[in-house]
């Protein structure tokens, strides 16, 4: 499965349950996770969607620690 049908897939599950999500294409930041995803009256979630064998690049790493130590929820997802 390709990472973008992976993509698809976790877009539809998060929407399901009430959640905002944005795929991010471009921003002034290299690195940041694809998806932003925003539950109903909570704080916002950012997810990297790899492929079941992707693996993040130490850019991507270093973004998601950036966003845990800046207190938001940012996390790899991968299909199982």
């Amino acid at each position: 499965m390709k990472e973008s049908q992976i993509q698809s897939k976790k877009i539809k599950e998060l929407e399901a349950k009430g959640y905002y999500v944005i795929k991010l294409i471009k921003t002034n930041k290299n690195g940041i996770p694809d998806l932003i995803a925003i539950p109903p009256n909570s704080d916002v979630e950012f997810y990297e969607v790899k492929a079941p064998n992707g693996k993040t690049s130490p850019l991507q790493d270093f973004r998601l620690k950036e966003l845990t130590e800046h207190g938001v929820k940012a996390e790899v997802y991968k299909p199982l």
